[in-house]
């Protein structure tokens, strides 16, 4: 029996060794991160490798849809809307496959990235965008496959791929121009009713110089006249001043508010107030 057991303890110690055999993939895994602009862009793909075949036209058959890699989908993602050949896109993750051809090829940009290889059913109503882009001729072969983000400048980049000596480029424009005018347009023209509201509230919490406190509350209800949160806060922070009559009438003004919102947690925290004041 002693035997026994251990024989069987050693069976299994071998194939707990085997579960754990690692070797490397023949297509092995590679992601790109890269800002354009302002705008995030990452791929996730898989990159077979030549060894000495023929890629274009035997390995990969020209004129027909190719997963654009191995294995899984290969896929982009953006963080904002961008155009693809005058084409607008959302934000989001694509599929990206082609059809390879001698001279050009036509690359689609899929909205469904769950297929392992190529879809089983073509859906065109998936296809977000489809460009058609010429092949260019390395002057020596890319042993592995490669997907890279090319040619960045402010306002777009190039999608390129390359494999053996044939390379392609899809240009892609990123919306920089808009969320730049609107982040310089924002910060221009001074800070928001929030950020007043904000800065006056750590104040008060803390217990900072309260005539600043005052000064931001007084700026947030002036841009933002019915937030009966900014009201209450207001409120607060003349109560806590020593301007009881202030206080008074910011909490009636928080009060009305919060009634006309239907926000019953701030009503009764108003008559509470109002009350604890001899307001009400």
């Amino acid at each position: 029996m002693k035997r026994l057991s251990l024989l069987l303890f050693s069976v299994c110690c071998g194939l707990s060794g085997f579960s754990q055999i690692q070797t490397p993939q023949p297509s092995p895994a590679a992601e790109v991160q890269q800002a354009v602009g302002l705008t995030e862009v990452s791929l996730k793909y898989s990159r077979p490798a030549m060894r000495g075949r023929v890629i274009f036209g035997d390995l990969v058959p020209f004129d027909k849809v190719w997963r654009t890699g191995a294995n899984a989908n290969s896929t982009i993602s953006f963080s904002d809307d961008v155009k693809i050949d005058g084409q607008e896109i959302k934000a989001g993750t694509y599929a990206i496959f082609t059809r390879p051809g001698k001279d050009n090829w036509e690359v689609y940009f899929y909205s469904d990235t769950s297929n392992w290889g190529t879809p089983s059913s073509w859906d065109e109503s998936k296809v977000a965008a489809k460009a058609m882009v010429n092949t260019q001729e390395l002057n020596m072969p890319v042993e592995s496959f490669t997907i890279s983000i090319d040619a960045i400048h402010n306002n777009g980049a190039t999608l390129g791929m390359a494999w053996d000596k044939t390379y392609v480029g899809v240009p892609f424009e990123v919306p920089t121009r808009e969320k730049a005018m609107a982040s310089i347009e924002g910060t221009m023209a001074g800070p928001s009713a929030n950020a007043y509201f904000s800065a006056a509230s750590y104040y008060y919490e803390e217990g900072l110089e309260m005539d600043k406190a005052k000064m931001w509350i007084d700026k947030a209800v002036e841009m933002n006249p019915d937030a009966f949160w900014m009201l209450r806060r207001q409120s607060l922070i003349y109560a806590k001043m020593g301007d009881s009559k202030g206080a008074i009438a910011a909490a009636k003004k928080s009060l009305a508010a919060a009634k006309k919102a239907g926000n019953a947690d701030y009503v009764k925290m108003n008559e509470d107030s109002l009350r604890e004041w001899g307001a009400m």
